[in-house]
């Protein structure tokens, strides 16, 4: 059984600066890929970056610059470090760990509130 705890959301102003973190059970090298997703109210769930083994890292365009993804496989981590923060990232964010192909394994999420 596959867990993925996300922990690190939390209340920040506009500009601030959140690192979440994805703790997964059993070995995270196993995964090829490892993404975070995020779903604000009323909206779908969308990507926001992903590190494929192997390949640069991917971002969706409303975060480049400012959110990097990361993995410590040693500590069976990985990392979104969001920096410049604004309101319209406020979201429920979702990590999601692939191994071969969908659907994969996800989190059950947690909550950044960015404040004007």
């Amino acid at each position: 059984q596959v867990q993925l705890v996300e922990s690190g959301g939390g209340l920040v102003q506009a500009g601030g600066s959140l690192r979440l973190s994805c703790a997964v059970s059993g070995s995270i090298a196993r995964f090829n890929v490892m993404g975070w997703y995020r779903q604000a109210p009323g909206k779908q769930r969308e990507l926001v970056a992903t590190l494929t083994r192997g390949v640069a890292a991917t971002y969706a365009d409303s975060v480049k610059g400012r959110f990097t993804i990361s993995r410590d496989n040693a500590k069976n981590t990985v990392y979104l470090q969001m920096n410049s923060l604004k309101p319209e990232d406020t979201a429920v964010y979702y990590c999601h760990a692939l191994r071969l192909g969908p659907p994969g394994y996800w989190g059950q999420g947690t909550q950044v509130t960015v404040s004007s």
